[in-house]
């Protein structure tokens, strides 16, 4: 059985998420029905929300799949939106890499947008595991439980919209769930002017790389926010510099 602290830190990631929760649900909803009437077998709609985990690249793989693209260009296609991904592991990286491979491994499979946001937020917050000075760092817990959380509601969400299936009213507001989920998740992480920067910059680039094939603009959009909000950190750190000296 985990210690106190670990259930602890399980628990309080868990609470964390569960706002989020409310955005996500509907989300993985509307794409179990829509996947199955783009003519997606249920089991496969199923099996992308268990092994892709990924709202965006799943909904891509539906749209995909009933205009009859090839699996190559499925793969291809998901492999690019998901890069975004890997911009997640290097920012989380230092903080699991005491971490053995099994943990590594749970916890790459569970980070996602929505995961990502809270469980960053928490370990740039905290310097240390809260249960006391010189404890251990079990924060991995509560990145475990605020994955953990995701991932069996978007489970249970996409089997909801299955079973739903086209019974689902055309006058729902669909497309604002994915956009709506979004802003919540980036609105409290812009705490100063770089990440400020980062998401104006970010933004601006993901509207005017709409167009571009195989959605790359999300990819151009994510690795030209970096490099603005870097440049504004580092010009902060320059100007505090100056006014110390």
């Amino acid at each position: 059985m985990p210690s106190p602290g670990r259930k602890q830190q399980f628990f309080a990631g868990l609470r964390a998420e569960a706002p989020i929760l409310l955005g996500v649900a509907p989300f993985g909803l509307i794409f179990g029905a829509l996947a199955l009437n783009a003519g997606m077998p249920a089991a496969l709609v199923q099996a992308t929300s268990s092994i892709i985990f990924a709202g965006s690249a799943q909904f891509i793989t539906a749209q995909l799949f009933g205009a009859g693209a090839s699996g190559l260009v499925i793969v291809m296609v998901v492999f690019v939106v998901n890069l975004r991904h890997v911009l997640y592991s290097a920012s989380i990286a230092p903080y699991v890499k005491h971490l053995g491979l099994a943990w590594k491994v749970a916890l790459a499979y569970l980070l996602t947008d929505e995961a990502y946001a809270v469980v960053i937020t928490y370990y740039q917050r905290t310097r240390s595991d809260p249960a006391g000075p010189g404890s251990p760092d079990r924060r991995h817990w509560y990145f475990l439980g605020a994955g953990l959380a995701l991932w069996v509601s978007w489970q249970l969400s996409t089997l909801a919209g299955l079973l739903i299936g086209a019974r689902l009213p055309e006058s729902w507001p669909t497309g604002f769930f994915l956009p709506l989920t979004f802003i919540a998740l980036v609105v409290p992480a812009l705490r100063d002017r770089p990440s400020v920067v980062a998401a104006a910059v970010a933004g601006l680039i993901g509207l005017a790389g709409a167009g571009l094939p195989f959605k790359t603009g999300l990819l151009l959009a994510a690795l030209i926010g970096i490099v603005a909000g870097t440049t504004a950190e580092r010009r902060d750190q320059r100007a505090a510099a100056r006014r110390v000296a």
